[in-house]
Formats: C-alpha cells, sequence, structure tokens
C-alpha cells in the first residue's frame, strides 16, 4: 500500500523495440512462433523426463527437467505481454503489474542461475567421480539442489524488491524496453536510488560475473582432470560439456551486460532483453535435444507408447 499512497502515476508505458507499424507486425508473427516453440519445447523436455523412468532417475536429466521449467516460466513472465503490445498503439502496464514482472524475473532467474551451478556440480561428479556419482548425487541431494534454487531466487528477488515496492513514482513514467526491469524502473523513482543501484550492481551484475568465472572455472577443472587421467576421455568429456558450457554463456551472458553497468543508458540493453527472455529459453531445448541420444530415444519411447495405449483403447 505504501507504494499507492507515495506513487501518482499508476502505469508505465513500455516503448518496445520499435516505433515502425510494419517492423511490430512482423515481430509480432516473429515472437509469437517463437513463443510457442519455447513453450512446446521445453515442455515436451519436463513431460519427457517425468514419464520416463529411466531419466527421471537420472540426476542430470532431473536437473534439466528443472532448467526446462525454468526457462518456460520466465519466458512466460514477458513474451506473452511483449507478442499482444506489438498489436497495440500504446503499451502499458500497470504500477502492480509492473512490480509483479520484475519480482518474478529476477526470482525464476536467480533460481535458474544456482540450477546452472547444480548442474556443473553434477557434471563434475559425473565425470571426475564416477563410482561414487549414484552415492553423492542421490535423489535427497538432487531435492535439496532444486528447493535451494528456488530459496535462492526467492532470497534473490526480495532482496531488490522489498526496497523497490516503497519507493515514490510521480513521473516520468515512459520505460525504454519490451519490460520492466529494474534498472530503468529506479530511474524513473521520484528520490535518490543511488544506494539501491549499487545494490542491483551488486545482487545482479556483480552476481552474475561472479558465477559465470566459476562456472568457467569448473569446466576447466573438469577437462583438465580428464585429460590427465586419459587423453581419449577427453573428447566425449568436451562433447557432454559443450552444451553445459553453451547454456551458461547464453544465459549469463546478457545478464552481466544489463546488471553489470545496469545505469549506462546503452539502448542495447533491449535486444538484449530479447535474447535473455526469448532466445535463451529457445535454445536450450534444442541444444539439449538434438545432440542427446538418451533425450531422443526417451522421446521416441513416450511416443510409442502413446500410440500403443491409443491403439489398445
Amino acid at each position: 500500500m505504501d507504494l499507492m499512497n507515495s506513487s501518482t502515476i499508476s502505469e508505465f508505458i513500455l516503448l518496445g523495440l520499435t516505433s515502425s507499424r510494419e517492423l511490430e507486425i512482423f515481430f509480432f508473427f516473429i515472437f509469437l512462433l517463437s513463443y510457442a516453440a519455447i513453450v512446446a519445447g521445453n515442455l515436451l523436455i519436463v513431460v519427457t523426463v517425468t514419464f520416463d523412468f529411466h531419466l527421471h532417475s537420472t540426476p542430470m536429466y532431473f536437473l534439466l527437467g528443472n532448467l526446462s521449467f525454468f526457462d518456460m516460466t520466465l519466458s512466460t513472465i514477458t513474451t506473452p505481454k511483449m507478442i499482444t503490445d506489438f498489436l497495440r498503439e500504446k503499451k502499458t502496464i500497470s504500477l502492480w503489474g509492473c512490480m509483479a514482472q520484475m519480482f518474478f524475473l529476477h526470482f525464476l532467474g536467480g533460481s535458474e542461475m544456482t540450477l546452472l551451478i547444480v548442474m556443473a556440480v553434477d557434471r563434475y561428479v559425473a565425470i571426475c567421480r564416477p563410482l561414487h556419482y549414484t552415492t553423492i548425487m542421490n535423489r535427497r541431494v538432487l531435492m535439496g539442489s532444486v528447493i535451494l534454487s528456488w530459496t535462492v531466487g526467492f532470497v534473490h528477488t526480495m532482496s531488490q524488491m522489498v526496497f523497490t515496492i516503497t519507493l515514490p513514482f510521480c513521473g516520468p513514467n515512459v520505460v525504454d524496453n519490451i519490460f520492466c526491469d529494474l534498472p530503468l524502473v529506479l530511474k524513473l523513482a521520484c528520490t535518490d536510488t543511488y544506494v539501491l543501484e549499487l545494490l542491483v550492481i551488486a545482487d545482479s551484475g556483480l552476481l552474475s560475473f561472479i558465477c559465470f568465472v566459476l562456472l568457467l572455472i569448473s569446466y576447466t577443472v573438469i577437462l583438465v582432470t580428464v585429460r590427465r587421467r586419459s587423453s581419449g576421455g577427453l573428447s566425449k568429456a568436451l562433447s557432454t560439456l559443450s552444451a553445459h558450457i553453451t547454456v551458461v554463456t547464453l544465459f549469463f551472458g546478457p545478464c552481466i551486460f544489463i546488471y553489470a553497468w545496469p545505469f549506462s543508458g546503452l539502448s542495447v540493453d533491449k535486444f538484449l532483453s530479447v535474447f535473455y527472455s526469448v532466445i535463451t529459453p529457445l535454445l536450450n531445448p534444442i541444444i539439449y535435444t538434438l545432440r542427446n541420444q538418451e533425450m531422443k530415444a526417451a522421446m521416441s519411447r513416450l511416443r510409442t507408447q502413446h500410440v500403443s495405449s491409443r491403439q489398445n483403447f
């Protein structure tokens, strides 16, 4: 209620990607197809991992199913609104809708960040300690890791949003982006936000950069360890880790550029936002399914079972 009492504006105006009507119609169909592919691809992975016993009992695929859920949900927070805005002349979002969008964006983003670190640990144990893999990455550890990722995401977003919702907004109310995000919204507050800006840099930008560097170091340690043990195993380990390295780069790259220097005023931020909310969730299913024989075999088994059950019915 403090937000409503101290603010004189009730909505924000989103500028979107372009002011050209022709480009907006073009983007509408492109992002509509992209979002449909995001939901279909990630949902297919979630369903496959859930209903295929072999994948569901394998730690890597259990974590992959959760990653797909995060990707699908993260994209849903921003993409449907962006798609409908392409058909609107005036793109607006309510004050509380903007706050909710930022809350869930950082909630899911922080959770996915933690999950990617857990997936790196999983690959380290699988490659460097294969004989103890099932013992270390047991069901209790996996469930605890997923709960931890949700907890970290909640703490991450609350540490920023608890201060943001108390800020007064009295104009201007124009956000030069496709959705609400902390750096741009903080600029519109009718008070000094210097301390809160530093918090965003430390909480989102610096944390993303540190996690990214630590993940790259962990992958390097894995490859060096495998190379010392067996030169023949290096190519297999590199093949396994290449998908993880690609996903980590796609996820953390835009985050670092957006939040490490969030108040520089670079117009490229909105295109990085598209990459973060649309391109990465779209590419993850492709990376993990087209290059993974076990995943494709599980999908084939589920399709065969579905066809058989329909015939029996």
